[in-house]
């Protein structure tokens, strides 16, 4: 317990990662939307709460928060699909704000804590993850957004275009899932220049507060 309230950004990091080794197992299992949409409270209410420990405002995330799991549960309770282009554009808007609030966590001093190397990891997640949801957004507003090299013509899970951003936002290749539309392009395209900078401001300069702390 005590660990936990020490690096509160491991907390996050290990939530999102479980929840990226439990979707696959979810996807086309019967009642596994729901437990899909449980589990994505989850992760909204240990992120606004790791806000809280940041330069960010917890408000602003608890606002944010608060309708995706109204719409979250309406989609539970009323099986409504319908409204998934609304709780997947304000779930990536939650994230691409919780990421920003760890990114000022990181960059307010000068030193590189154990906290802030779990931060640097789980705000790559978050960042995965809102573009995720951003991707999610566009497929459903667009169906035949995404192509693959399995199943063409069927629209692309969660974890296949959680897979995509990991690739795109690592700069590692996009693999057998590919962007196919001209939006959906543009968001890759973006969504590259954000890991590129991500990993060239922001980790680096955080492994080179380390390397010079052990130097001292």
């Amino acid at each position: 317990m005590h660990s936990t309230k020490r690096h509160p950004s491991a907390v996050l990091l290990m939530t999102q990662l479980a929840g990226m080794l439990l979707y696959p197992f979810l996807e086309g299992m019967r009642g596994g939307q729901t437990i899909f949409n449980l589990f994505g409270i989850v992760v909204l209410a240990v992120a606004t709460r790791m806000v809280r420990r940041t330069p960010g405002h917890a408000w602003i995330s608890a606002s944010i928060a608060g309708p995706v799991v109204v719409l979250l549960c309406w989609q539970m309770l009323y099986d409504a699909p319908y409204l998934l282009p609304w709780s997947s554009a304000l779930e990536a808007l939650f994230y691409f704000y919780a990421a920003l609030s760890l990114v000022a966590y990181m960059m307010e001093d000068r030193e590189a804590t154990t906290d802030e190397l779990f931060a640097a990891c789980a705000t790559f997640t978050l960042l995965a993850w809102a573009f995720t949801h951003v991707f999610v957004l566009l497929q459903a507003l667009q169906p035949g957004t995404f192509g693959s090299a399995i199943n063409p013509a069927d629209p692309r899970t969660w974890t296949e275009l959680n897979y995509l951003s990991f690739a795109l936002l690592s700069s590692t290749g996009i693999g057998d899932v590919i962007p196919l539309t001209p939006h959906a392009r543009a968001i890759a395209s973006v969504e590259m220049l954000v890991g590129l900078m991500y990993l060239a401001a922001v980790v680096s300069r955080l492994i080179g507060f380390t390397l010079q702390s052990n130097k001292s």
